[in-house]
């Protein structure tokens, strides 16, 4: 019997609002045009609740296209203080003006960009150690201060 592999679906999981401190512009370096963004607070919340600690931060890198590769990195507790790392990765393109009004800080339709995510989930905590055994991908929404996304299950 040859089966086929099942076909993934999504399920909604958890929310994030990220609050974000002042972008750092580092030029171009050997990888390309890096740019630091620190992660201050936020929250998550749905199949866990979590505050998001400051000292994260997303480091950019800008391609020659315009798109931006992210790469966060931040820790969140539980009311129960529990902690939990999430790692993102991904991409944000869309028509230059677009990307130049979401850095300048403008509210742009999120339909006018895209911003898509994979994002990694770690804890030692046991009653959470169920969020380490799925793939995670998001929908994001860059806003002038914050990025907020909806992250689903892959089932």
């Amino acid at each position: 019997m040859t089966a086929a592999p099942p076909v993934p679906g999504l399920e909604p999981a958890f929310e994030v609002e990220a609050h974000l401190g002042r972008l750092e512009d580092h030029g171009t370096t050997r990888a390309g045009h890096r740019r630091i963004v620190p992660i201050t607070g936020g929250h998550v919340r749905g199949l866990v609740d979590a505050q998001i600690l400051p000292g994260g931060a997303d480091w950019q890198l800008v391609r020659p296209d315009g798109a931006i590769e992210i790469d966060t990195r931040y820790s969140a507790r539980t009311a129960a203080g529990e902690h939990l790392y999430l790692r993102t990765f991904g991409v944000r393109s869309g028509p230059p003006e677009v990307l130049q009004a979401l850095l300048r800080g403008e509210p742009v339709d999120p339909s006018q960009y895209y911003f898509r995510l994979g994002v990694h989930l770690e804890t030692s905590a046991p009653r959470l150690a169920a969020l380490e055994h799925s793939l995670f991908v998001a929908s994001a929404i860059r806003d002038a201060d914050r990025v907020r996304y909806t992250a689903y299950r892959v089932t």
